[in-house]
């Protein structure tokens, strides 16, 4: 007979002893949590309470107490700002390109070396396309200031070869981005196809057996399974890419551009850079700070609220 009762089909609410006793079962588990927690408490909700620089007229001697309370005046002179425009929009151009141009680099390259038989040509290919994401900014834009020098750079000396004039990449607003493009793909596509290949361990080899039988070569195998199979992994990294498009990568930009390019790469992180220590103006750079923060945040949300949509895959 069915239980009539309206009150059998709610779960039992947990008991706190038995919540306690679960974690007490577990609590070797719960320790190795402790230094994670603790890091994400003292190095990320901690210094929100700076947020408050942004609503004052801070004075370092005065302190966060004695600085005087300004309201949202640091915001209209954000929004107000000739210069905070010119710096939105290089942050979102300069993101753009990346993600579209960069964006796929990484899965391209797994897909390509996930497709070779031959384990020890595979390995060697991982190990030097990895190498470049452990050299620092600094390294690499100077290791490209010498390949794309005016005055005796490799690339010039090429296109010498064919009567083109040199080209002062690193001097010319026109050319400026490709290089920021160019130098981030080259350093960060071999670290990033580490994801996508962990991804295709739970793609099922059953499947491209299947696929094989059925007469299916090697563009349908991965068309019609390699990719569905690593789809939430693309998912998962386009949200959180667009999560972190107003970054710009900040370190790259301070390493390589100069005053003559600022009109085409000067970013909000940059600018952040300039006018809160050039100028020590620090309540209205952490109002751009603040800014960006929340801009990111709504991207994420907006990334994954179109995902679970269209896709009905995201974050959570």
């Amino acid at each position: 007979m069915t239980d009539r009762n309206p009150n059998s089909a709610i779960a039992p609410r947990p008991n706190r002893r038995s919540v306690w006793k679960n974690i007490r079962a577990d609590r070797e588990l719960y320790l190795l949590l402790l230094p994670g927690i603790a890091v994400l408490l003292l190095f990320k909700y901690t210094p929100m309470y700076g947020i408050l620089i942004a609503f004052k007229d801070y004075n370092i001697f005065d302190g966060m107490a004695g600085s005087p309370w300004v309201g949202t005046e640091n915001f209209r002179k954000l929004f107000e700002s000739d210069d905070f425009l010119l710096v939105l929009r290089n942050t979102i151009e300069i993101s753009l390109l990346k993600l579209v141009f960069l964006f796929p680099l990484p899965i391209i390259a797994a897909i390509l070396l996930h497709e070779l038989r031959q384990m020890t040509y595979r390995k060697t290919v991982q190990t030097v396309i990895y190498l470049p994401h452990f050299l620092s900014w600094i390294i690499i834009s100077g290791l490209f200031i010498d390949l794309l020098s005016i005055n005796g750079g490799l690339v010039n000396k090429f296109l010498g070869q064919f009567g083109i004039e040199p080209i002062p990449f690193f001097l010319s607003n026109d050319y400026f981005r490709s290089v920021l493009v160019t130098t981030a793909g080259w350093k960060e596509t071999g670290w990033s196809t580490i994801v996508y290949l962990a991804a295709f361990s739970t793609i099922d080899p059953g499947l491209y057996e299947a696929a094989r039988m059925d007469g299916a070569g090697r563009w349908k195998q991965i068309w019609h399974i390699t990719l569905p199979g690593i789809s939430p992994i693309i998912v998962l990294m386009l949200i959180l890419r667009l999560g972190s498009m107003f970054t710009g990568d900040t370190e790259q930009i301070l390493a390589m551009y100069n005053s003559t390019v600022y009109k085409s790469s000067d970013i909000i992180g940059t600018y952040v850079y300039r006018m809160g220590l050039g100028k020590q103006e620090y309540s209205f750079t952490t109002a751009v700070g603040l800014f960006e923060s929340v801009i990111g945040f709504v991207l994420i949300i907006s990334g994954n609220y179109l995902s679970r949509k269209y896709l009905r895959r995201g974050i959570w």
